[in-house]
């Protein structure tokens, strides 16, 4: 569906789904799942948490290069800074997660990233004592500068590690040090993940971060009056993507009753046929691959494809309007 891009904190569902989607034809699908320490220097007021399994991104270079031109520009900041650290990320990482989540009563949002994997932690330390690389202390937490980009990294223990800017990162470790709470006590967004975590990408989404995201998908349809009486009934949303014989992506928006689940399933079926009077035949046919759908309080888009199907709608101009 077209884009009216919005100036919010909110990564965008269209462009990162479409950004890991190519990963269908290089990998089985595995489970990416964060364990108990990168979840306790998540702050509860998480807005968006995306969590990737690297080793299928990385395995190809045409999955990188779409990566490297859609991923919002936060993300691309933090693998770049991820690189310079003195780690292997091709060997090392196996899990990446962003954690988007607000500060104060406003709309700040910063980002950490917590990578998973099997780290040579004495290597790693040899590495940063060669290059002269002393930790900052933020209490027992010892914070090493990562390269030139201003990032800080922690290791939480011998495989997770804590990364992003100073003042981004030590709100985290407020967290995981029981300082302020925690994306632990935060018990619909675990109860959220729980329904997500078995695929090798997926992202839960709190209220307004399904807020955003709705906005953005409906594009025009979303100045309807009809969206605005419904906006704030969203409650929260997930999505995965599943590689397995083609592309297959599944998106649940929880709302507070039938009714807005019915009419949020209406607006994104005209938003839709409004795409397809004036789509293309590859874009017909992404919407004809489209189920969008509601029971009881839940609306679910479900779209299926063809890694050739999906390569070709990538080339599409509806595609690239969504990117731009």
């Amino acid at each position: 569906m077209k884009s009216s891009r919005q100036s919010s904190p909110s990564f965008n569902v269209v462009i990162f789904c479409a950004a890991v989607a190519l990963f269908a034809a290089v990998a089985p699908a595995r489970a990416a799942q964060i364990d108990t320490d990168a979840r306790s220097a998540i702050p509860r007021d998480v807005q968006q948490l995306i969590v990737v399994d690297y080793r299928v991104m990385e395995n190809s270079s045409a999955a990188m290069d779409l990566k490297a031109r859609v991923l919002p520009p936060e993300l691309k900041q933090l693998e770049t800074a991820l690189k310079q650290s003195g780690l292997n990320e091709n060997q090392d990482v196996e899990q990446l997660a962003f954690a988007a989540y607000r500060t104060g009563t406003g709309d700040n949002i910063r980002i950490v990233g917590v990578a998973q994997g099997q780290f040579q932690l004495s290597d790693i330390m040899a590495n940063f004592a060669k290059k002269k690389i002393k930790p900052t202390l933020v209490r027992n937490n010892k914070l090493y500068p990562m390269g030139a980009s201003g990032m800080l990294v922690t290791f939480l223990n011998p495989t997770t590690m804590l990364f992003g800017s100073s003042d981004d990162i030590k709100p985290a470790l407020d967290c995981r040090d029981g300082l302020a709470p925690s994306f632990l006590t935060n018990q619909d967004m675990l109860a959220a993940m729980q329904q997500v975590d078995a695929e090798p990408i997926w992202s839960i989404l709190d209220q307004k971060g399904t807020q955003y995201m709705m906005h953005s998908l409906l594009g025009q349809a979303s100045q309807l009056t009809d969206y605005e009486t419904v906006r704030k009934r969203l409650l929260d949303s997930s999505y995965t993507m599943n590689f397995n014989n083609g592309v297959k992506f599944t998106l649940y928006v929880v709302t507070s009753d039938t009714l807005t689940a019915a009419t949020m399933s209406s607006l994104l079926n005209a938003a839709a046929m409004y795409e397809k009077v004036s789509g293309n035949a590859v874009e017909k046919q992404a919407i004809d691959s489209t189920t969008i759908d509601s029971t009881a309080g839940t609306l679910s888009v479900k779209f299926v494809a063809s890694n050739s199907q999906f390569s070709s709608l990538l080339q599409s101009p509806l595609f690239q309007n969504v990117v731009r």
